[in-house]
């Protein structure tokens, strides 16, 4: 009975997630009709101090981020460098691969440090642009910012800085290069196939006379006619936000240390600040401020001019994106907390071969909490120690653990609920009826390369 409670709540999350409902209203409701099926007496004490503390403490660490990428991606537009950008590209790469191009900025962003929250802003202004100047659909835009930003740079790539390769080191001691050459191999099946069905689906949208579209919501502003601004003019902002991110990352620890007090004049005790988990959204922090800057240095008129109301529309994103993601976590916290999802937990541990194990264990885990990261989290704090132990007893090194699961976390963690599927669908102002399948598409194929990689490991013993 307990498992059908969880199960339960995730389905109805799922179900009204898919048909438009805001998840901000239904994922509290979903979470505490499951506590109520539970244990009615615990209601209010799980709302208040289990689901709130986390989506405050989500929105704490995480909003600023929502808000300056969302303010970057703006301007971004405003200036006219997306229309530059997408000219340049598209007269060297031709109108055939537009969708090719973006996935390529999105992957270079995330595997350069930015959070794919980020690059959602960052990446829809030059998306809307180039696909509307090659008549592709623009219901194709969320499934191709998620094969560049939610896959292969998220966790296969060895080396990636984002949170998802960086939990398992924790665990298994080792480094976000563990695994390079299934990461490798992982990475390129992923963007192969995904590619190919984002190719096909332009194909058949070309075919039926599709185009673009008409009267679409969230559209960026259409940028003024006249001389375009040289491309490298263009990509400075974003050049400055990918190096200030690794030069942040690096000099923000040496400057503060691992911990930074701070009391000033008129406070009664001091403030503390863990700067070892800090550094990375710091970083991003403040390399999108400087991105911001450098825009400003190079179109101050054109921007200044329509900042006010860009602002506002930017400020408007990143609430709905931020209070979306954080309800989605506070939702997994409260799951996670019920006594359904002990016998979950309990099911997947019987699972005989130690990667699939570990592979099946962490994909459902993300998929009913809706987050990635939290599956790894909740998947490795309570199995880590069944996970190592039947890998030493398989002779599997902790590199190839490490791999296999933080790409089982990118896989069905973006089902309909998910925090960064919701996100993309309300900055292209797009719904799951017309886009998500192609997300849910690639899901599918980031699933699969993880047993693709695992295959590849048993057939040649190579990590």
């Amino acid at each position: 009975m307990n498992f059908l409670i969880a199960l339960a709540a995730l389905v109805f999350l799922m179900v009204v997630a898919y048909r438009g409902f805001s998840v901000i209203l239904f994922a509290p409701i979903a979470a505490m009709l499951a506590v109520l099926a539970t244990d009615p007496s615990t209601v209010p004490t799980i709302f208040t101090s289990l689901f709130m503390e986390k989506m405050v403490g989500f929105l704490k660490l995480y909003f600023p981020a929502f808000l300056l990428g969302a303010i970057f991606g703006k301007v971004i537009e405003l200036s006219g460098f997306s229309q530059s950008i997408v000219s340049a590209v598209i007269g060297v790469v031709g109108h055939a691969r537009a969708i090719l191009s973006i996935v390529l900025v999105c992957a270079i962003l995330t595997y350069g440090g930015v959070s794919l929250f980020v690059v959602v802003f960052a990446a829809y202004p030059f998306a809307a642009e180039m696909f509307r100047q090659s008549a592709i659909p623009k219901r194709l835009i969320p499934g191709t910012i998620a094969l560049g930003a939610f896959s292969f740079t998220m966790d296969a790539l060895p080396g990636t800085p984002q949170i998802q390769n960086i939990i398992p080191t924790t665990f298994f001691q080792t480094t976000t290069w563990a695994a390079p050459i299934l990461g490798l191999i992982g990475s390129a099946f992923i963007l192969g196939s995904g590619l190919a069905w984002l190719e096909w689906r332009r194909r058949q949208a070309a075919a039926a006379g599709e185009g673009y579209g008409q009267n679409h919501i969230h559209e960026p502003e259409a940028a003024e006619k006249g001389a375009l601004t040289h491309p490298l003019i263009a990509l400075s902002p974003l050049l400055v936000v990918f190096l200030g991110n690794r030069a942040l990352t690096s000099l923000i620890g040496a400057f503060y240390g691992p911990e930074n007090h701070v009391q000033l004049a008129g406070m009664s005790a001091p403030v503390t600040a863990n700067v070892a988990s800090l550094t990375a959204i710091w970083a991003v922090q403040g390399a999108l401020i400087a991105g911001i800057l450098t825009v400003f240095a190079f179109a101050f008129r054109r921007v200044s001019v329509k900042f006010a109301e860009g602002s506002k529309a930017a400020v408007a994103g990143a609430l709905l994106a931020g209070m979306n993601t954080a309800s989605e976590y506070g939702f997994g916290a409260v799951i996670a907390a019920l006594p359904g999802f002990i016998t979950i937990r309990d099911v997947l541990a019987q699972i005989g071969d130690p990667l699939v194990k570990v592979a099946v264990s962490v994909s459902t885990l993300a998929g009913v909490t809706g987050s990635a990261s939290g599956g790894l989290s909740i998947a490795l704090a309570a199995m880590s120690k069944q996970f190592i132990a039947a890998a030493e007893a398989a002779h599997i090194p902790m590199e190839v653990l490490h791999r296999v699961a933080a790409m089982a976390s990118g896989g069905m963690d973006t089902l309909p609920h998910n925090g960064a599927v919701i996100t993309v669908l309300a900055v292209t102002g797009l719904t799951h009826k017309t886009s998500y399948i192609d997300i849910f598409a690639v899901t599918i194929l980031k699933t699969a390369a993880v047993f693709v990689v695992i295959g590849f490991y048993y057939l040649t013993g190579l990590y």
